[in-house]
């Protein structure tokens, strides 16, 4: 039961981070100015990281307060 939710759970995540990944990286970041490894890409990389960090911690929060 618990790995039914854990997946349930898992799919607003990719569904945020894959097009953002192959949108930012394959997309934008290479056709702009801002192309290649500097402060830009990483911060936007880093971005990505965070929001899935708080989306998985909040997720975990609600999961244990609920019982």
């Amino acid at each position: 039961m618990r790995r039914r939710w854990s997946m349930k759970l898992v799919w607003p995540l990719l569904g945020f981070v894959v097009p953002n990944v192959v949108i930012g990286f394959g997309y934008v970041i290479p056709r702009s100015c801002i192309a290649g490894i500097n402060e830009l890409s990483v911060g936007f990389a880093v971005t990505l990281l965070a929001a899935s960090a708080t989306y998985v911690m909040g997720v975990h929060a609600a999961l244990k307060s609920e019982g």
